[in-house]
């Protein structure tokens, strides 16, 4: 079965902004004696920090923190710290990457502590933010301890510290905010001794910010359970005037001034770049071939899974220490090559935005981005990633065609939608009792990441809550903004046309990117390409262009089949449940459909009307099945009764079929007026508009009775896999001994 091609990237992670999920509501388990603590007791005396006043207390902890006696404050650091220890006030400070924004939160902490305050609460938003703050704390002599999704087994002596007050520092994220067990076991006590509280990357709470994370709204409650004299500090480098304002105005819920120091956001040692290459296959050369032109190690950024995983592979062929890192890369694998590409052992990880806010490394020397991020606001966020402690370092961008494509899935993907909102609010309204994730699948069609976020949303907006057990209906009426998400989706098309206008070139680099920011003080830079021309090798070896080509030409991607039926189908009067026991073999696809190489192809194929398959396209099919390790090869052909590409996908299977010397079954029949559903429906929805819907028909099932051997099953593009899955049962049950999927697209 097919469909309309949608413009989706194989990269839709778990959450849009690529990080872990949070734990499931029954994970936060505090020890058994936490309820019946005894009251906090500090079990050491506050520190004694040299200096008459805070001033020269503040300067005292600043060079214990960076290990230099003759270190000073940048601009703006000492007035913050100042706010936060003297005033208590709630402090705004949008600086560039590389000011120093962490040590005025660590030298506002040991101060506050030395006061006999409570420990600081750092709500951060990823992985590897934590490890770094915690790596810097500890510089500070701060006892820095964290909560999240990948220490989950340590929580019970973090909370026991807690209750000693042993703990100078936690790091919570967002999502931990949210956890009914935290909220009713930790967050009280910790919003009554708090001594200080930051919010570090503030523009993930705005929803117009080009990060938004929305259970970075639920920090709005928590500022008005603190104690009316606890400083706030929040903290970005990434944030235009709209963005300042909208946290300002969260960040001052309950009738608080918020102070807000704004320092200029040029960053001198970077020297910025845009070049234009046709191809996927050029750009790919084109980095093989002059990687060795930059210094030291750096970042080259993608903007999905499957490019940054072709591009380290085809790197790593040519010669160079390179990494994949993306939101699939395991937690404790994500440490090691942060610490190896800290360490210089690495030339370059390739990464997605699972590697962005936060990662630490001071003499990183360059930036390369293989498709360019949505506005320069996100850009800017990635690029100040480089040169932070050092005099030189280049950033690069390659833009690619698809670009838009991919920033018009991501831009909507992050907007509620008003019909499945409203559909997931009857839904546990009807429930009676809390639903998990999985069980509301079955109920409304809204897949499950588009689904979590979802209900984060409408959990911030008070039409949801979560509760141990799943999710309930708070019963509270719920309106459908639709006139602010319509002037979000407008800001974000502005961002994008912006993005556009930098890669023109038509004015300094950097100051386009800080003007987009809004920063006054935005000038020309004097070393960029437009400032002062051209500064790295265009040329394009024809060795590295033929390597480049292989590397993205090689044949097939692995289709695995699905194990198990989704829960909850007889809800939807589907009879399935556990294994699947008849379903289809290890499949093959010729690429997937954002492969840098053959994937391009195959996306402006099946844009266009129907027609025969084109013979590149069989061809390149052939070394796909001549390298597939089946246990028995394939006697027959049969293919999926397609809709949108009928021409397409029958040429395909006859042109296999003689290819390969093999029998010409013909098609698989729609009944009951075939599959219904569209792209981007959940597990069980999928399935049930599937299920019965392709069927083995009468003359088929006469084929079949002549064929001793397995059956290759062909379609054009794969998406759900649930379609396969269901004609496959449907042709082991009429006979066939074994079905093997192959596909020309799969659309992950």
């Amino acid at each position: 079965m097919t469909s309309n091609l949608p413009p989706l990237p194989d990269e839709a992670p778990v959450d849009p902004w690529d990080e872990l999920p949070p734990p499931p509501d029954d994970e936060w388990l505090p020890p058994e004696d936490l309820t019946q603590a005894a009251p906090v007791r500090r079990v050491r005396e506050p520190e004694r920090i040299a200096g008459d006043s805070v001033a020269e207390q503040a300067l005292t902890v600043l060079r214990r923190l960076v290990g230099r006696e003759d270190a000073t404050f940048h601009d703006g650091q000492l007035e913050a710290v100042l706010a936060l220890v003297e005033q208590r006030q709630r402090a705004l400070v949008v600086q560039r990457t590389g000011w120093g924004k962490s040590a005025v939160y660590f030298v506002a902490t040991a101060l506050r502590r030395a006061q006999g305050a409570g420990p600081t609460v750092i709500v951060s938003p990823l992985l590897a933010l934590m490890r770094d703050q915690i790596a810097a704390a500890e510089r500070a002599g701060v006892k820095a301890v964290t909560m999240n999704s990948a220490n989950a087994t340590d929580w019970a002596e973090v909370s026991g510290a807690l209750a000693r007050d042993e703990v100078d520092v936690l790091l919570i994220s967002p999502e931990r905010l949210n956890n009914p067990s935290f909220r009713a076991e930790q967050l009280p006590d910790l919003a009554a001794r708090c001594g200080l509280l930051v919010v570090d990357e503030a523009h993930c709470i705005s929803d117009w910010g080009h990060d938004f994370r929305p259970d970075y709204r639920r920090i709005k409650d928590l500022l008005t359970e603190l104690p009316a004299d606890t400083p706030v500090l929040a903290t970005t480098a990434t944030a235009n005037s709209r963005v300042v304002a909208d946290v300002a105005e969260q960040l001052g819920a309950g009738g608080y001034e918020v102070l807000t120091i704004r320092g200029p956001l040029a960053r001198e040692s970077l020297r910025l770049g845009v070049l234009k290459l046709p191809h996927a296959e050029t750009q790919l050369a084109w980095l093989s071939a002059h990687l060795g032109d930059f210094d030291g190690s750096g970042i080259i950024y993608t903007l999905t899974v499957s490019a940054a995983e072709d591009v380290a592979r085809a790197l790593t062929d040519a010669g160079y220490a390179v990494k994949a890192y993306t939101g699939r890369t395991d937690v404790a694998e994500r440490e090691q090559l942060e610490n190896a590409l800290r360490g210089n052992e690495l030339k370059a990880l390739v990464a997605t935005s699972a590697l962005g806010m936060g990662f630490d490394k001071p003499d990183l020397g360059f930036v390369i981005h293989l498709g360019a991020p949505s506005s320069p606001v996100a850009y800017y966020q990635h690029v100040g990633r480089a040169g932070r402690g050092a005099i030189n370092a280049d950033v690069l961008l390659l833009p690619s065609a698809q670009d838009r494509d991919i920033w018009h899935y991501f831009a909507t993907s992050s907007m509620p939608d008003q019909q499945q909102a409203a559909t997931v609010i009857d839904a546990l309204a009807a429930a009676g009792k809390p639903l998990s994730t999985a069980a509301l699948e079955t109920i409304v069609d809204v897949r499950r990441t588009r689904l979590e976020l979802l209900l984060k949303v409408l959990d911030v907006d008070g039409a949801v809550q979560r509760v141990k057990g799943g999710w309930t209906a708070t019963g509270r009426p719920w309106t459908y903004d639709a006139e602010r998400y319509a002037r979000v989706a407008e800001a974000r098309q502005r961002e994008q046309q912006l993005m556009l206008d930098y890669q023109k070139g038509d004015r300094c680099r950097m100051a386009f990117l800080t003007s987009s920011l809004d920063d006054p003080e935005a000038a020309d830079c004097g070393r960029c390409d437009v400032c002062a021309g051209q500064w790295y090798d265009e040329s394009l070896p024809e060795a590295a262009v033929v390597a480049a080509r292989s590397a993205l030409d090689r044949p097939g991607v692995l289709l695995e089949p699905r194990g198990m039926w989704p829960t909850g189908m007889d809800r939807l009067g589907v009879p399935l449940k556990g294994r699947i026991k008849t379903g289809p073999q290890n499949g093959r696809v010729l690429a997937r459909l954002t492969d840098l190489g053959t994937g391009q192809r195959l996306r402006t194929l099946l844009a266009q009307p129907d027609a025969p398959v084109p013979d590149d396209v069989l061809k390149a099919c052939i070394p796909v099945l001549r390298d597939w390790d089946w246990a028995e090869r394939p006697v027959a052909v049969a293919h999926m009764p397609s809709r949108s590409h009928p021409e397409l996908v029958s040429s395909l299977a006859s042109g296999l079929a003689r290819l390969g010397r093999m029998t010409d079954l013909g098609a698989l029949a729609l009944a009951e007026g075939g599959p219904t559903g569209e792209h981007g429906g959940n597990s069980a929805f999928r399935l049930a508009g599937v299920w019965g819907r392709v069927v083995v028909d009468e003359y088929l099932s006469r084929q079949l009775a002549g064929i001793n051997g397995p059956v290759l099953l062909v379609d054009d593009l794969v998406d759900s896999r649930w379609t396969m899955t269901v004609a496959a049962v449907a042709l082991r049950e009429a006979g066939a001994s074994a079905v093997l999927p192959f596909a020309l697209a799969l659309q992950a």
